[in-house]
C-alpha cells in the first residue's frame, strides 16, 4: 500500500485530464468518473489509518536530485491523514451535490476537471514531505481556485473575485517560497522530518524572524486572515459547490494547516505569539462583527468562515499544546458544519432563486427537512451544547481563561473570546430564524420546495456528524483527534478532555453568556440587521478591502502606462540601443570595481591562417554593417560569411558539434532574414536629411558595437587564460562512456547528465514557436513593405483564410527547374538527418542538428514549391511535431521512473538488426528523438508563419518617414 502513495497523488490530476475530455452534455458520466477517482484515492488512504494511528509515519521517496537533497517525498502522518481524508471525503460529497446543483447549461466536464485538479493540488500540500514540493502544490491550489471561482466567467463579479483571490494568494505563495528557502537553509534540509526536528536551532537562528514573516505571509493570505481577509467574500461568486469545498473545508484551511504543520518548529516564541495570535484575534472579531450585518447568505457564511479561521489561528498562536489540539479539533468541526451550511444555502438559492435574507421568510413551511438541517448546523456554528461546535469552542474558551501571559492579556483575551461568541450567536440566529421563520415570502423568483433527495444527502451526512461528535465525542472523534494532533504538538499529547460535561466552570459560563447575550442582541436589533443596506458594517469608517485592492491595482496599472509612455518606444533599434548601453555601463562599472587581469595559463601560438580567417570575418562584419541600409542582400551575404567564419572557428578549436549546429543555424537564420527583408521599405535615396541621419546612426552603432565587442573579447580572454579551480570537465570526460553509454561528451551531456535542463529548453522552444505563430496569425504587415513585380505576388482578394496563398501559376512559373532539383534533395537531406541522429551519441551529430537539417529540407520545399504544393503533398503539421516531441521526452523520463530509476536516467543496449548489424541503442535516443521532433516543428512553424505573412502584404507607395521605423 505504501508504494501506491505517489500514484495516489497523481491520480486526481490524471482524472482531471480525462474529465476535461468527457462530453459536456452527459453530466452523469462526469459525476460517475469524478466519484470513481475520488473513491480510488480515499479508500487506500483510509486503509492506512492503522499505520498512522499509533504515531507512525508512512513515507515513499522518488529519487529526483539526491545530490542536492531534493527528492519527491510523499509523507503521511496522522495530521496529514486527517486532512487527506477531509479533502477526499468532502470532495465526494461535493461531487454528489454538484450533480443536482449545476444546471444543464453549465459545462459539467470543465467543473469536474477543475475540481479533481484542485483535489490533487490540495492533496499534494498535505502529503508533501519536502517543503519545496509543498510550495509547488500550494501555487497549484491558487491556479485551480482561480479557475473554479471564475467558473461562471460570463459574470463580471466572478471574474473580479477570481482575479482578486489569485492575486492575493499567489503573492502570498511567492513570499512562502522565500520563507521556505530561508527555513531550509537554517535547518540544512528541505525535508519535513529534518525541519520538524530542528525547532530549537531554527528559533535560535538570526534568520528566524525573516523566515517567520515570509511563511506567515503565505499562510495568512491563503486563510484570509487580517489584513488579507477581504478576498474571501468576493470569491463567493463561485458556484455553491465550489464554495462548500474550497472556502469551508479545503483551500482556506491550507493556511492554518501550514501553521499547524510547522507549529513544532516556529512556535514557542514571543514573536510567534504576538504575530500569529494578534492576526487571529483581529480576524476573529472583525469577521464575526461584519457577518452580523450581511444580508446575502453566502456573504454571511464567508465572513463567519473568516472569523472561525481567525479562531483557529489564534489557538495556534497561544503557544500551548492544548490550544494546538483545540485548533485541530475546530478544523474538523468547522469543515462539517460550514460545508453543510454552504450546501443548504445552495439548496435555498436553487429552489427559491434568491439568497437575499430580506426576501427570504418562512421557508420552514415549504422546506421543513432542509430547514431542520440548516438550523442544526447553525446551532453547531453558534456553539450550542450537544453539537460539535460547542466542544471545540469550549476548549477555546478554556485556553483563553487559563493562559499565562501579561496581566492585561489574561483579562482581555477571555473578554474578546466571549464577544466573538456573542457575534457568532447573532449571525447564526439571523441565518436560522430570519430565513425559516416568519410570514411566508411572496415575491420569490421560484416557489420554494424541497430539493431532490440526493441533493440533500451530503447535508444530512454532515449534520449527522455534527450531532454524533457533539453527543459522543470520546467514541466518535477521540481516536481520530489524538492521531491528528499528536504530530502537531511534537509527538506527546497533552492532557485534555472531550467530555460533554466538565462541571460548572469559567468556560461554561462564557458559553452561557455568549448564548444569552447573543439572543438578546438579536431580538433587540433583528429588524435593524435586516433593513440595513450599507456595503460595510457600522463603526468600520467605511473601510472596504475590495475598494482598496482595486484602487491599488488601478494605480499600478496607470503607473505602468505612464512609465511605458515615458520610457517605451515601438522602434526596435531604440530598444536595442537602450539595452546595450545599459549592459555596457554595468559591465564597465564592474570592471572598474574588479579590474580584469590576465591569467597564467600557457598561451597557444597565434596561427597566421587563423588570424587571416578572423580578418576576413571582421571585414565582412564591417561591410555588412556598412551596406545594411543600401544593399541589404549584399549585407546579408557578408553576414553569412561571418557565420561561416564562426563555424570554422568552432571546428578549429575541436568543437565539431558546435560547428555543425552553427552551420545549420546559419542556414535557418539566412532564410529568416530573407523573409524579413521583404517587410522592409525601400530607401529614399534623394532625401539628404534621411541619409545624414542614417550615417550618424551607423556611426553611433559602430562605436557601440566596437566597444562592446572589445569588452567581451577582453573578458573572454581573461577567463580563458585563467586556471579553472574546480573544473567539471574531467568528470564528464571520464564518465560519459561508462555512465552515459556514449563517447560524444556533448551529446551525452545534453541527453543524459543535463537532460532535465534540455527538457526545459525544448519546452520553452515549443512555447516560443506556438506563441510566435499565434501572434503572427493576427499580425498584418504594412502594405508598402513588399517591393517586387506585381505579377509575382498576385493574391486572391476574396481569400479570407488565415493563410492566403499566391496565384499558383505565378508562384511556380519561374521555379520549375530549381523545384525539381530541391525535391530530389529532400530524401537525401532526410537520410543525412537520420545519419546525424543515429551517430550523435558517439560522434558529432544528435537530435538538435538533425532536426535543423530536416527542417531546412522542408523549408526548401516551401521556397520552391509554395505552401499549396507542400501542404497538398506532405501534410506537415508543425504543432503536432512539437507535441509528439515533448511527449516522447516525457515518456523517456517516465520510463526511467517506472523501472525505479531517477527521472531521465539513461540505459544502453546493443541490438543486432538484420542486414544492418549491431546497433548502439541508448534509451537517451528516445529523448533525443523528442528533441529532434520539437526542433523540426518549431523551425517549420516559425519560418512558415513568417513566410505566410510576407504573402499577405500588398504594395503601396513608399513614405519617406518609413526609414525612421527601421
Amino acid at each position: 500500500m505504501t508504494e501506491l502513495l505517489p500514484w495516489l497523488l497523481l491520480l486526481p490530476f490524471a482524472g482531471s485530464a480525462v474529465a476535461a475530455l468527457l462530453p459536456t452534455a452527459r453530466r452523469n458520466l462526469g459525476t460517475a468518473w469524478s466519484l470513481a477517482v475520488a473513491l480510488a484515492v480515499a479508500v487506500p488512504i483510509a486503509a492506512l489509518y492503522p499505520q498512522v494511528s499509533a504515531g507512525g509515519v508512512v513515507t515513499q521517496r522518488v529519487s529526483w536530485l539526491p545530490t542536492l537533497g531534493l527528492d519527491i517525498l510523499v509523507r503521511l502522518d496522522g495530521f496529514a491523514w486527517m486532512f487527506a481524508m477531509l479533502v477526499t471525503a468532502m470532495g465526494l460529497l461535493v461531487i454528489v451535490y454538484a450533480r443536482y446543483y449545476l444546471s444543464p447549461e453549465d459545462p459539467a466536464a470543465r467543473f469536474h476537471s477543475l475540481l479533481l485538479g484542485f483535489m490533487g493540488a490540495m492533496l499534494g500540500i498535505v502529503v508533501s514531505g519536502n517543503l519545496l514540493q509543498l510550495v509547488v502544490f500550494w501555487e497549484l491550489t491558487s491556479v485551480f481556485s482561480f479557475l473554479l471561482i471564475g467558473y461562471w466567467y460570463h459574470r463580471k463579479d466572478a471574474r473580479r473575485g477570481a482575479r482578486m483571490a489569485f492575486t492575493i494568494t499567489a503573492a502570498g505563495g511567492l513570499a512562502l517560497l522565500g520563507g521556505v528557502l530561508v527555513l531550509g537553509h537554517v535547518a540544512e534540509s528541505y525535508e519535513l522530518d529534518v525541519v520538524l526536528a530542528a525547532g530549537d536551532r531554527v528559533r535560535a537562528d538570526p534568520l528566524y524572524a525573516l523566515a517567520l514573516a515570509l511563511i506567515l505571509a503565505g499562510a495568512l493570505t491563503k486563510s484570509a486572515q487580517f489584513p488579507f481577509h477581504f478576498w474571501l467574500p468576493h470569491a463567493m461568486a463561485a458556484p455553491t459547490p465550489v464554495s462548500a469545498y474550497l472556502h469551508s473545508a479545503t483551500m482556506v484551511k491550507a493556511g492554518v494547516f501550514l501553521l499547524a504543520r510547522l507549529w513544532p518548529v516556529l512556535s514557542g516564541t514571543e514573536l510567534w505569539f504576538w504575530t500569529v495570535g494578534g492576526a487571529g484575534l483581529a480576524t476573529l472579531l472583525l469577521g464575526a462583527y461584519v457577518a452580523m450585518f450581511q444580508n446575502d447568505l453566502k456573504g454571511l457564511l464567508a465572513y463567519s468562515t473568516i472569523s472561525h479561521l481567525g479562531l483557529i489561528t489564534l489557538l495556534l498562536g497561544l503557544n500551548t499544546p492544548v490550544a494546538a489540539v483545540a485548533a485541530v479539533f475546530h478544523m474538523l468541526n468547522h469543515a462539517t458544519f460550514k460545508a453543510s451550511l454552504f450546501m443548504s444555502v445552495g439548496i435555498i438559492d436553487h429552489e427559491t432563486g434568491s439568497r437575499d435574507m430580506r426576501r427570504l421568510d418562512g421557508l420552514y413551511r415549504s422546506m421543513p427537512i432542509t430547514g431542520t438541517l440548516a438550523i442544526v448546523a447553525c446551532a453547531a456554528m453558534a456553539g450550542v451544547p450537544l453539537l460539535n461546535g460547542f466542544l471545540s469552542k469550549e476548549m477555546f474558551f478554556a485556553e483563553t481563561v487559563y493562559l499565562q501571559s501579561h496581566p492585561w492579556i489574561e483579562m482581555m483575551l477571555p473578554l474578546a473570546a466571549t464577544v466573538a461568541g456573542v457575534f457568532a450567536v447573532v449571525y447564526s440566529l439571523r441565518f436560522g430564524h430570519d430565513v425559516f421563520f416568519g410570514p411566508p415570502a411572496r415575491d420569490l423568483p421560484r416557489a420554494p420546495h424541497e430539493p431532490v433527495h440526493w441533493m440533500r444527502v451530503p447535508v444530512e451526512l454532515l449534520v449527522l456528524a455534527c450531532v454524533v461528535v457533539g453527543t459522543l465525542p470520546g467514541w466518535s472523534i477521540g481516536p481520530l483527534l489524538a492521531t491528528a494532533a499528536r504530530p502537531v504538538v511534537g509527538g506527546t499529547l497533552p492532557e485534555y478532555s472531550l467530555a460533554v460535561w466538565h462541571g460548572f466552570n469559567a468556560p461554561l459560563v462564557m458559553s452561557l453568556v455568549a448564548l444569552t447575550v447573543g439572543l438578546v442582541v438579536y431580538l433587540r436589533f433583528a429588524d435593524r440587521f435586516k433593513q440595513r443596506r450599507g456595503r460595510t458594517a457600522p463603526l468600520l469608517l467605511g473601510l472596504d478591502g475590495k475598494q482598496a485592492f482595486e484602487t491599488a491595482l488601478a494605480a499600478a496599472t496607470q503607473g505602468a502606462r505612464h512609465g511605458l509612455r515615458w520610457l517605451g518606444t515601438r522602434r526596435l533599434q531604440a530598444q536595442l540601443l537602450c539595452m546595450l548601453v545599459f549592459a555596457s555601463a554595468v559591465g564597465l562599472g564592474s570592471a572598474l570595481v574588479v579590474p580584469l587581469e590576465w591569467g597564467t595559463r600557457e598561451r597557444v601560438p597565434l596561427s597566421a591562417e587563423f588570424a587571416l580567417l578572423w580578418a576576413v570575418g571582421a571585414i565582412c562584419a564591417i561591410g555588412a554593417a556598412r551596406l545594411a541600409t543600401f544593399h541589404r542582400l549584399v549585407a546579408l551575404t557578408l553576414l553569412g560569411v561571418v557565420g561561416l567564419v564562426l563555424c570554422i572557428t568552432f571546428a578549429w578549436f575541436s568543437a565539431p558539434d558546435l560547428a555543425l549546429t552553427q552551420l545549420a543555424v546559419e542556414v535557418v537564420t539566412i532564410v529568416l532574414f530573407l523573409l524579413g527583408l521583404r517587410w522592409l521599405p525601400l530607401q529614399a535615396a534623394d532625401d539628404p536629411r534621411t541619409r545624414a541621419r542614417a550615417r550618424w546612426r551607423r556611426g553611433r552603432d559602430f562605436v557601440l558595437a566596437a566597444g562592446i565587442g572589445a569588452g567581451l573579447a577582453a573578458l573572454s580572454y581573461a577567463m580563458l587564460t585563467r586556471q579553472a579551480p574546480l573544473s567539471i570537465a574531467p568528470f564528464f570526460l571520464e564518465h560519459a562512456l561508462p555512465l552515459g553509454g556514449g563517447t560524444n561528451v556533448v551529446n551525452v551531456l545534453l541527453v543524459d547528465f543535463r537532460a532535465f535542463d534540455t527538457l526545459g529548453e525544448i519546452t520553452v522552444l515549443g512555447i516560443v514557436g506556438l506563441t510566435v505563430f499565434a501572434l503572427l496569425r493576427r499580425f498584418r504587415p504594412p502594405r508598402e513593405v513588399i517591393h517586387r513585380p506585381a505579377q509575382q505576388n498576385v493574391v486572391h482578394e476574396d481569400d479570407n483564410s488565415d493563410l492566403a496563398r499566391p496565384d499558383e501559376a505565378a508562384e511556380h512559373a519561374y521555379l520549375e527547374v530549381p523545384g525539381v532539383l530541391v525535391r530530389l534533395l529532400l530524401p537525401v537531406a532526410a537520410l543525412f538527418a537520420v545519419h546525424l541522429f543515429m551517430r550523435g551519441h558517439n560522434e558529432p551529430g544528435g537530435g538538435f542538428v538533425a532536426g535543423l537539417v530536416l527542417a531546412i529540407a522542408f523549408i526548401a520545399q516551401y521556397m520552391v514549391g509554395g505552401t499549396r504544393w507542400v501542404e497538398d503533398r506532405l501534410s506537415l503539421q508543425p504543432s503536432r511535431w512539437i507535441a509528439l516531441g515533448l511527449l516522447a521526452a516525457l515518456a523517456t523520463g517516465a520510463g526511467a521512473l517506472a523501472f525505479r530509476h531517477p527521472f531521465l536516467t539513461t540505459h544502453t543496449a546493443h541490438v543486432t538488426l538484420p542486414m544492418i548489424g549491431e546497433v548502439h541503442l541508448p534509451s537517451a535516443a528516445f529523448f533525443d528523438l523528442g528533441v529532434f521532433s520539437v526542433v523540426v516543428g518549431t523551425t517549420l512553424l516559425l519560418l512558415t508563419a513568417v513566410a505566410h505573412q510576407s504573402l499577405r502584404a500588398r504594395r503601396r507607395p513608399l513614405r519617406t518617414s518609413d526609414e525612421e521605423e527601421i
